[in-house]
């Protein structure tokens, strides 16, 4: 049985983790901006002008993965039954046309993300992506169709927690 508290936990860890590759990518950055031979000797090198513009970029990157983290901490504990219907902070399991299984938690941000949570291995997805958009609102056993990337995907809802 999944625990909501640890399975939230697990989340924000690879939230911190994300968050730590920015902070080092960040620094990288800073680090090439500042260096001796990022100063320009003609108009035409560049080279420190687009390693500040990488290490901005960089820097609103860490921001963006603390209020993710912030975000998840937030999240209000919620849990599923099979007459439920599917909001933010469910784990749901979904299974296509052709019998693949796959999961995913619906959270406030940091879509994409891959995690793992007692070998169980699933994606971030919000409610304003496709997928969330098309699940919010239905309930275990529920079937319904997505069209992503000019094809139509057809699953069923196994499971939710």
């Amino acid at each position: 049985m999944i625990e909501k508290e640890a399975l939230l936990e697990s989340i924000i860890q690879a939230l911190r983790d994300v968050h730590q590759m920015a902070v080092e990518a960040t620094q990288r950055a800073i680090e090439q901006a500042t260096d001796k031979e990022a100063i320009a000797r003609s108009k035409y090198e560049t080279f420190g002008l687009e390693a500040s513009y990488l290490a901005h970029g960089q820097a609103l990157r860490v921001a963006e993965c603390e209020a993710d983290i912030l975000a998840y901490r937030k999240l209000p504990r919620l849990d599923y039954s099979e007459s439920t219907a599917i909001n933010q902070c469910a784990l749901v399991t979904l299974i296509n046309q052709d019998d693949i299984e796959s999961r995913f938690f619906i959270g406030p941000s940091a879509g994409g993300v891959k995690v793992s949570y007692q070998g169980v291995d699933f994606s971030l997805i919000t409610p304003t992506a496709p997928l969330g958009k098309a699940i919010i609102g239905l309930q275990l056993g529920d079937e319904f169709e997505l069209n992503l990337a000019g094809k139509k995907q057809q699953y069923e809802i196994i499971d939710v927690k």
